[in-house]
């Protein structure tokens, strides 16, 4: 331990000695400071505006006079996705994924308003965030102060005599990666401190904030100790700095740009999904096949009205207990809504097959598997937006459901004579409604849907230790 801390020392005294380091630091600080202030910005704007427009959707739906039930259920209201806190660190599939659903009766409408819709396609280039610096270009950096830790020594002969020294290669290797540990916590200290000085900064609940940044935490940690270690066996295999440098700036290109897109294609080419038109196209078929509530003489629904005259013992339907147009289109929302359902879920069937391609990818490329988690614990990935589609829905359809009871409970069948008002109900029944809560998922199940990521990070941690046992035997003094 003596020996590998002495290395280590060494390592850190010759980067520091760089004089390339301090301009390369402030410059790091400079980005690190640009992207808390751009991701403090774009979640303060976009959060003050969902929020401020779900207040006035509300306040529209209270401010509705007397109104017939079925009308207010095709008025509608607006349901808008909230930012989580952590979204600051990662901006994930937000700029991409939709913001805002319009919730009405007998249709579910698409979650529409993404960033990339208004934007150039000079977005699909990424954008500069705290977590797209840590996960890309961190590493790089790494590399760069790295690449010729153990190659300089072996072009300088200072190898060799350490060697001599008894010192071997296993505290040689060990005391480098320690160094090197060190030297990216140095870097990822800036992030750490943006990072808890923004989640500060905020007013709104944090959702788990503080455990999942403690879990990013350490797969930040976990991931950097892997790129240093990567770093310091590549220069110990290497015959000089220059051979190294080239070898981790290839391989930093390949797992970080290369493979994450090729396999990000491959997973849309190997299971395509429907465009939107051909998934309305096939829902609206199969409504229409089991029954449409509009069309009185559609054959399903009258026979249900021959059913329910039979039922309750009368001749017509003026005679029933109940308002029947009601109790007709409640049937109607429900059978639409189970075929809608279920063509939404082959839907994210196919989008699971996609993402399984990059989730058991992270096995073969661990920034794969870090960018799953970050998004994940971010609130940013897809389950995130999933949860929020599959929230609104259910709040959609709740609606329409309780302006169809209210309906069924009264209002006549009887309609009115000419001189009378239309049928309709107070406007208390609007405001008992209660408005739509967009709620995060739980940390257990966020970290349920990426256990193909958390395994992949954890056996990449652990072949760290394997790469460096086997570099400590392999590896030459000349």
């Amino acid at each position: 331990m003596k020996q590998i801390r002495i290395i280590a020392g060494l390592f850190l005294k010759v980067v520091f000695r760089n004089r390339a380091l301090a301009a390369i630091y402030a410059i790091w600080l400079l980005l690190v400071a640009f992207a808390a202030a751009t991701g403090w910005k774009t979640y303060a704007g976009q959060q003050g505006i969902r929020t401020q427009m779900q207040q006035a959707a509300r306040q529209s739906w209270e401010a509705n006079p007397d109104k017939h039930p079925h009308r207010m259920a095709h008025f509608g209201t607006f349901a808008f996705r909230q930012k989580h806190p952590l979204s600051m660190f990662d901006y994930g599939m937000e700029s991409f994924t939709g913001n805002a659903v319009f919730l009405e009766a007998h249709k579910q409408n698409t979650v529409n308003f993404s960033e990339a819709g208004f934007s150039t396609g000079l977005l699909r280039f990424g954008e500069i965030s705290l977590a797209m610096l840590v996960i890309v270009l961190l590493p790089l950096i790494l590399f760069f102060l790295g690449f010729d830790a153990v190659a300089r020594q072996k072009e300088n002969g200072t190898l060799k005599i350490l060697l001599i020294q008894g010192a071997g290669f296993t505290p040689v290797i060990w005391g480098n990666c320690l160094g090197m540990f060190v030297l990216a916590i140095g870097f990822l200290l800036p992030v750490v401190i943006a990072v808890a000085v923004l989640l500060g900064m905020q007013d709104a609940p944090m959702a788990g904030g503080l455990l999942r940044g403690s879990l990013l935490l350490a797969i930040c940690l976990a991931y950097l100790w892997l790129a240093g270690v990567v770093a310091i066996c590549v220069s110990a295999r290497s015959d000089s700095g220059r051979t190294a440098l080239l070898k981790l700036l290839g391989l930093w290109l390949f797992m970080t740009i290369v493979l994450p897109k090729t396999l990000q294609s491959a997973g849309s080419a190997l299971f395509p999904a429907p465009g939107k038109i051909a998934f309305d196209t096939a829902v609206e078929k199969d409504v229409l096949a089991i029954g449409d509530s509009h069309n009185p003489n559609d054959p399903h629904f009258k026979h249900m009205k021959d059913s329910v005259l039979k039922a309750n013992g009368v001749d017509s339907v003026q005679q029933l207990p109940f308002n029947y147009g009601g109790f007709v289109m409640r049937e109607g929302e429900r059978m639409s809504a189970e075929v809608y359902n279920a063509h939404l879920q082959g839907l994210y069937d196919i989008y699971g097959r996609q993402n399984a391609v990059s989730a058991w990818a992270a096995f073969a490329d661990p920034v794969i598997g870090i960018r799953n988690l970050s998004m994940a614990l971010s609130g940013t990935d897809f389950g995130a937006y999933r949860k929020f589609q599959d929230d609104a829905e259910a709040y959609r359809y709740q609606l329409a459901q309780t302006m169809n009871e209210l309906q069924i409970e009264y209002i006549p069948n009887a309609q009115p004579a000419k001189n009378e008002k239309p049928h309709q109900i107070g406007r208390e029944h609007w405001a008992e409604f209660g408005d739509f809560q967009h709620e995060f998922q739980p940390v257990p199940t966020v970290l349920g849907q990426e256990l193909p990521a958390i395994v992949a990070v954890l056996t990449w941690f652990g072949l760290s230790f394997v790469l460096i046992f086997f570099t400590s035997r392999k590896a030459k003094a000349l």
